[in-house]
């Protein structure tokens, strides 16, 4: 099978579950091939679950769920050592952060130190515990939730924890005609029930090299830096992005090139991804909040200023 036939097939599998949301598949699917992480932002019942489990199913990996509490613990996640009473030593337990596909379910209602547990995960493919290096998976990837619009009992992310997800965007609602396939399609059974494995990792690396080999040119490249520094000295924005920003979306934007069977980048593939990749990185002053502007409108700004590329 080839890499971009492991794509589509991929991408079938899953929108067989997700009904209606392609262009949410499109963009899960280059953070998770660009060893990214990604961050959906929606109300309840949008299919954000779903959309993790059906991944999941559809590389047959280690799928972990973890619903963020207050009074979750780092242990919680990481693991904890236990003393072995019949050998005299302590023994490590892993913790569900040793999967492939995390599910990180609200996370921003778990307390900053917690939440802190998963910077080293994310960032390196490791973690560190009492003194030792316990290193990750190769197919490590976090996809966490949360809801944008019920803040009673959350904790805003870390600005480093944020800077961590490669992708933050929404699901959003279906058309119509979609919803009432989704009625139909889970009248009797959830679609999750019949869904099988349809390629494996070995697949997923394979794809993985080839779309490190798209070309991306100098013109992309500039074309790229100059918007991701615009938000470093932009009206309204107190910290803009940070260059793993420019690297991110150089690496997400070469999967989307790769998705579309070309083997260059274009400043469509840019465009696309800039406000997803960008937009949760950057720290807007007080006057711009209070004026009702938001991070992506700032982002918009910023794409609408500079011209691409010709």
């Amino acid at each position: 099978m080839s890499a971009i036939e492991t794509y589509q097939k991929l991408f079938a599998n899953i929108e067989s579950v997700m009904q209606g949301q392609s262009q949410a598949i499109r963009k899960l699917l280059a953070a998770f091939f660009s060893d990214g992480h990604v961050l959906l932002e929606d109300v309840p019942g949008t299919g954000k679950t779903t959309l993790a489990k059906a991944l999941a199913k559809s590389i047959n990996a280690d799928f972990q769920r973890i619903q963020f509490t207050p009074d979750l613990l780092p242990t919680d996640i990481l693991g904890v050592s236990i003393f072995n009473q019949k050998h005299q030593e302590f023994e490590f337990h892993p913790g569900p952060v040793f999967s492939n596909i995390l599910l990180a379910d609200e996370i921003n209602r778990a307390s900053p130190r917690t939440q802190s547990a998963l910077l080293e995960a994310m960032g390196e493919k490791q973690v560190s515990i009492e003194r030792h290096i316990h290193p990750l998976d190769e197919l490590f990837f976090v996809i966490a939730t949360q809801n944008p619009v019920e803040y009673h009992g959350t904790y805003p992310l870390p600005e480093a924890q944020m800077d961590r997800f490669s992708l933050r965007f929404s699901l959003g609602y279906v058309e119509e005609q979609e919803e009432i396939a989704i009625l139909e399609q889970q009248n009797k059974r959830h679609p999750l029930d019949n869904l099988a494995a349809c390629v494996d990792k070995q697949d997923i690396k394979q794809l993985k090299q080839k779309i490190a080999d798209v070309s991306v040119s100098e013109e992309i490249k500039q074309y790229l830096v100059a918007i991701v520094r615009a938000t470093r000295q932009a009206e309204g924005i107190m910290n803009g992005a940070s260059p793993r920003a420019s690297l991110t979306l150089i690496k997400t934007s070469q999967a989307l090139a790769f998705f579309d069977e070309l083997d260059f980048v274009t400043p469509d593939h840019i465009q696309e991804l800039a406000i997803d990749v960008i937009a949760h990185r950057i720290l807007q002053d007080s006057t711009s909040q209070f004026s009702g502007n938001s991070a992506e409108q700032l982002m918009q700004q910023i794409l609408d200023t500079i011209p691409p590329p010709v």
